[in-house]
């Protein structure tokens, strides 16, 4: 659904000493590593997470399009609490239901098995309900009117009305529960690869409590 199909940027060094980092990190979530990366819409999370998994070996990425729906684009902790972060917990598979985005139905359950490192990505992989569960946070340092551009060119007039909902609704979600501040790694792409720099978290810590002001993602 909100997926990015720029030409992906080489993984390069900071990619695979991203994955070396990953590896180390204590488990977060019974017996995974969840790492959560997240963005505004059109960011490349989904082209991230895809090489990022791929250095890391074929690790599994939950893509939070699946989770949500028309009917809940923002109101699927629930969801992913049950269905995703308790049977990990326990250290048992997880089974979600993905949703489709054409035919407006969720599919048969799809059975997500508790490896070392598993990646969450999608906007809202960084929200209150859920860092607790996650080893790290990393979000893709792109303005949200860049991020929103590329996703109206990426999906062409057949989705303007689904543009023209979800971008106030991304703006309220993240205005009541801000992902950035806490993120521990940005992630910045250009032509030539991905950097990865310090993320506001090691600064104001994981619980400070923070005005609109003190995130530049909520002030779109």
């Amino acid at each position: 659904m909100l997926g990015d199909s720029r030409p992906p940027p080489t993984p390069g060094p900071a990619i695979h000493d991203l994955a070396a980092r990953l590896r180390r990190l204590p488990p977060s979530c019974g017996p995974v590593r969840l790492i959560g990366v997240d963005g505004h819409a059109g960011s490349g999370k989904t082209t991230f997470a895809g090489r990022l998994a791929e250095t890391l070996g074929g690790a599994p990425v939950l893509h939070l399009d699946d989770i949500a729906s028309h009917d809940a684009l923002f109101d699927w902790t629930g969801r992913l609490l049950s269905q995703v972060i308790g049977p990990f917990r326990r250290g048992e598979t997880a089974r979600y239901t993905p949703y489709d985005w054409r035919t407006r139905r969720f599919g048969p359950p799809v059975p997500l098995p508790p490896a070392p490192v598993v990646l969450v990505e999608g906007v809202g992989a960084g929200r209150r309900a859920l860092r607790p569960h996650l080893a790290l946070l990393l979000w893709m340092e792109v303005g949200c009117e860049e991020a929103w551009a590329r996703g109206r060119s990426r999906d062409g007039e057949e989705q303007r009305e689904f543009w023209a909902g979800w971008v106030p609704a991304e703006r309220r979600h993240f205005r009541g529960d801000p992902s950035r501040p806490f993120a521990d790694l940005l992630v910045r792409q250009d032509e030539r690869g991905y950097e990865l720099v310090r993320g506001p978290r090691e600064t104001i810590g994981p619980n400070h409590s923070f005005t609109q002001g003190d995130d530049s993602s909520a002030m779109c």
